[in-house]
């Protein structure tokens, strides 16, 4: 419960906005301050007090104020975007990675035929090095919403997720598209 004071008289911000009385002991009050009563209306017009009071409940004290935190962004995020929430983030975020991490595998290609280039005596350096075609497989497709539920709903067959691998360093973090 860091930055936790001891409230004297004022209500958290929980009981202001449900206009009720805060009693001493209330579950509400360490998380939602007294001048948070934006932070709650979020909250509670995606969740509902007694959810977020059952959530906050079962959570054991020390993950409390992360869970708060959480719920905070999880209900900002989907009054935001009603129908994808912070998953449509995460996923403009992933693909926005797999698009940075094919530009840099073409990077580490170019860079590798120029340093190649360099190292050979009698070849000498020239554009047409640079605008060489990359041999690099194809930029991954991503699904779309149709795609992922007609796979979903022919799961019976053999058909499965198979996606073009990218060459790179980085470890391949499952799409959700």
């Amino acid at each position: 419960m860091k930055g936790y004071e001891p409230r004297s008289s004022s209500s958290c911000a929980a009981c202001k906005f449900l206009k009720r009385r805060c009693i001493p002991n209330c579950i509400f009050a360490p998380y939602f301050r007294s001048d948070e009563c934006k932070k709650f209306a979020k909250v509670h017009k995606v969740f509902g007090a007694s959810n977020v009071s059952k959530i906050l409940i079962e959570v054991p004290e020390e993950q409390r104020e992360e869970t708060v935190n959480s719920l905070a962004y999880e209900a900002d995020a989907r009054l935001r975007d009603p129908v994808y929430g912070c998953i449509g983030a995460i996923a403009l975020l992933q693909r926005k990675m797999v698009e940075l991490q094919h530009d840099l595998a073409i990077a580490k290609d170019r860079l590798a035929r120029c340093a190649a280039a360099a190292a050979t005596p009698t070849s000498s350096f020239s554009n047409d090095m640079m605008n060489s075609n990359v041999s690099l497989p194809p930029f991954p497709e991503f699904f779309t919403c149709s795609d992922f539920s007609d796979n979903l709903s022919h799961s019976s067959s053999s058909q499965s997720f198979t996606r073009n691998e990218t060459v790179d360093d980085f470890v391949q973090i499952p799409y959700i598209f």
